[in-house]
């Protein structure tokens, strides 16, 4: 069941990404053979498509979304209580309707009707209409497993924290807000219809559907023309594919079979498979991703219409595990099924959507049983749950507290990868009084002592910085056996890692068949120069793919316009409005609005960028990253005194805040009020000694102020956390230089060409120092 993203408390990265009463559209059977495409409905597919429609009804993609009666509501409003964060919220009904007594916007018990449920298995969250057409989905859900399941029973999703009205994450504010979250991928057809604040009036939703379920037309397309090719006589009907009026076809019409090898147990696909369409239709929903299209077309690439979330260290372990809700699309791509041509319903029946077979007879269509189904394989008893495929192939782990989903990367365990990678290890989940240590030996004795190199311990390494991370990325950067999305993963920690490697590295990958790698390594070339950039990019305006080549644009936009030849800015300004749509089409999130603002401001247009930062302030007084990206702007502006009193503002709206606290700081460096610049800075370094960055600010600040002892103190307990971060080092280098410590300065010294080996200037360096001692 789809619903809310796992948000991180601390999450201020910039994404790409009303129901009065919601409106659904039927459709008109009589217009099917109508030129343009158009929705249906379910009923009409039925007359002809029985059996799939059987199998629909009463799936989760069915009951994703329903109209709040006694026949949906799963959930027990007799009048029970639960209390959470110390308000007592009470469910109950009134006069036919489902009622809730909770603490709304202003922390204020009061009554609620619910307007509809949400999923409903294994659990069933409810919505709320609030003012400006906005649903709102409840922290509480109901447990609808059964009861000897631990189910029958309300429960808060986020029962470790103390969620108020004031949290961001309480069910009143935005990100629990079904138009902007949720909609898309429960409802078919959907219009989000927002509408910014203009003129003193409040912004509004005014969202409507076509089904308010998942429904046949989500997945295959509009209808109507399928409908008119079925209506024609038999004799005058197209048999090819492309003639049935089909939106999207999301059939195999190449004839293929999967044959077992006799030698290896595994199955392959004759021939392999071309066509991604099902794939890709199913990631639409199943990826963490963010939408950049305003009008879904089905049947485009998923890069077309969204933009999906690479290995992202608080999405993923270093080996590719899940970690947060990442919905299974980023998992797959990982697998080897996926590139040897498997897709969803060679596993799931894509209908009523349940799992096809049971135990290992799933499984046993593409591995021999005689191979792989034996102890002889797995080592454990025969009907035990380590004698499941899915056991150690596809571990669960649990979102919304009961919701269990499995890892679809089909990943081989790798207990000495999670020794090494401090990441989950699948043994441990029975053996879970045993090391990852004792199940490495377990394995070696089984499989045989050698492993093969993963690229987990690569991005781990690009992740912590550590010596040499840069070439090895660019070697798996490179490597094209490896999967697209942990290539581009692999590109985009280059930026954070640097060698000699990593221009020719990003040249390469540049022009990628992958869209994938071409993404990722756009996501690291502007640390290269403008000139060098508009070089390597310029080609990619003309990319097939729309989510590549409006992150072209964006790279490209702050590279100077005398660069260009006049039809070259004017491409580069008509695929920047393609970008600028791509923000306008999430203008209720604040983060599209941050992006806007920055793209004005490279390109000079310094007032829109106000109010562009602004009006993501509107939409989340909470978002810090409006706060400092505006206070930066009045920087670039000579207007510091304004940069302070809007950090300042942000800091009575989030007080304990890293981030305002160093933009503070750095702001009243320029201010020339140091005493109270130090106090700022050394908050921030507090706050979040994981960021070596803050460390090191403040390292420099005490230094410019003669307090160079203190100085040396915050920078070498930085290092001792961050022994690879290379400003910490080149700090440490110059300082001890300059007090006459030549040894000291010569040890950091060679850490840095530990770090960044063959940086010819870094061993120029290292050679001065050892010339002097």
């Amino acid at each position: 069941m789809l619903l809310f993203r796992a948000v991180p408390r601390w999450y201020h990265a910039l994404a790409l990404v009303s129901v009065v009463a919601c409106s659904s559209k039927p459709g008109d059977a009589t217009d099917a053979s109508s030129p343009e495409p158009h929705y249906v409905g379910v009923e009409i597919c039925a007359r002809c498509h029985e059996s799939q429609t059987a199998l629909w009804r009463g799936s989760n993609h069915d009951l994703a979304m329903q109209e709040a009666t006694a026949e949906t509501v799963l959930g027990d409003f007799s009048g029970r209580q639960f209390v959470y964060a110390g308000v007592t919220s009470s469910f109950f009904e009134n006069n036919g309707k489902f009622v809730v007594r909770t603490d709304g916007p202003d922390g204020e018990l009061r009554d609620y009707e619910i307007s509809y449920t949400f999923g409903v298995f294994p659990l069933q969250q409810y919505l709320v209409e609030l003012p400006g057409g906005r649903l709102q989905a409840l922290g509480q859900a109901w447990d609808s497993r059964p009861a000897s399941k631990g189910g029958q029973r309300w429960f808060h999703l986020y029962p470790d924290e103390q969620i108020d009205f004031r949290d961001p994450l309480h069910w009143t504010k935005r990100l629990q807000n079904w138009n902007l979250m949720c909609a898309e991928c429960h409802s078919t057809a959907i219009e989000k219809n927002y509408f910014p604040s203009v003129g003193g009036e409040p912004d509004r939703y005014e969202t409507s559907w076509f089904a308010i379920n998942v429904s046949c037309e989500a997945c295959h397309g509009p209808g109507s023309l399928h409908v008119a090719w079925g209506e024609k006589e038999e004799g005058e009907r197209d048999l090819n594919p492309e003639g049935l009026g089909l939106i999207v076809n999301l059939g195999d019409d190449d004839g293929a079979v999967w044959e077992i090898d006799t030698e290896t147990g595994l199955a392959k696909r004759a021939p392999p498979r071309s066509n991604r369409a099902e794939v890709e239709t199913c990631a639409r929903c199943h990826a963490r991703r963010s939408s950049q299209q305003a009008d879904y077309v089905h049947g485009e690439p998923i890069l077309d219409t969204h933009r999906v979330a690479m290995l992202d260290e608080h999405l993923y372990y270093a080996d590719g595990q899940v970690l947060d809700e990442v919905y299974v699309y980023g998992s797959f791509l990982q697998s080897k099924m996926y590139h040897q041509g498997v897709t969803c319903q060679d596993c799931h029946d894509p209908h009523g959507l349940r799992v096809r077979g049971e135990g290992n007879s799933q499984c046993a269509g593409c591995h021999a049983t005689d191979r792989f189904d034996t102890p002889t394989h797995h080592f454990h008893e025969v009907g035990t749950e380590g004698s499941l495929c899915v056991s150690c192939h596809m571990p669960e782990r649990n979102y919304m507290v009961v919701d269990p989903r499995r890892d679809h990367s089909f990943r081989v365990p790798r207990p000495d990868l999670s020794a090494r990678l401090d990441t989950p290890n699948v043994c441990s989940r029975c053996h879970w009084n045993q090391t990852s240590a004792w199940a490495a030996r377990a394995i070696a004795r089984w499989y045989g002592g050698k492993r093969t190199s993963h690229y987990g311990e690569v991005l781990q390494a690009g992740r912590l910085g550590r010596p040499g991370a840069g070439e090895t990325l660019s070697s798996l950067a490179l490597d094209e056996e490896a999967p697209g999305i942990v290539r581009s993963t692999a590109l985009t920690l280059l930026a954070q890692q640097p060698s000699s490697l990593t221009a020719g590295t990003l040249a390469a990958a540049i022009s990628s068949e992958d869209p994938f790698v071409r993404l990722g390594a756009l996501g690291s070339v502007e640390i290269l120069a403008p000139e060098v950039r508009y070089r390597l990019v310029l080609p990619l305006l003309s990319d097939p793919i729309r989510g590549v080549r409006v992150e072209a644009a964006r790279v490209l936009s702050s590279v100077p316009q005398v660069t260009f030849t006049s039809g070259q800015w004017e491409r580069l300004m008509e695929v920047l409005e393609e970008y600028r749509e791509a923000q306008h089409r999430n203008a209720d999130w604040p983060e599209s609005h941050i992006n806007l603002g920055l793209l004005h401001a490279q390109l000079g247009e310094l007032e829109q960028a106000e109010q562009a930062y602004r009006r993501a302030l509107t939409l989340d007084p909470q978002f810090v990253s409006a706060y400092v990206n505006l206070a930066d702007l009045y920087r670039l502006r000579n207007r510091d005194e304004a940069g302070e009193r809007v950090l300042r503002d942000g800091l009575g709206v989030v007080f304990s805040d890293a981030d305002l606290r160093h933009a503070l700081g750095l702001t009243l460096v320029r201010l020339k009020r140091t005493e109270e610049a130090l106090e700022e800075l050394r908050r921030a370094a507090d706050l979040r000694p994981e960021e070596p960055r803050y460390s090191y600010v403040y390292g420099v600040a005490l230094q410019g102020t003669g307090e160079v002892e203190r100085a040396f103190q915050v920078l070498e307990a930085a290092h001792e956390r961050h022994p690879y971060d290379l400003e910490l080092l080149y700090v440490l280098v110059t300082m001890n230089y300059e007090r006459g410590a030549k040894g000291e300065a010569l040890e950091f010294a060679r850490k840095l060409v530990e770090v960044v080996p063959g940086d010819p200037t870094l061993q120029s360096l290292v050679e001065e120092l050892e010339s002097s001692q």
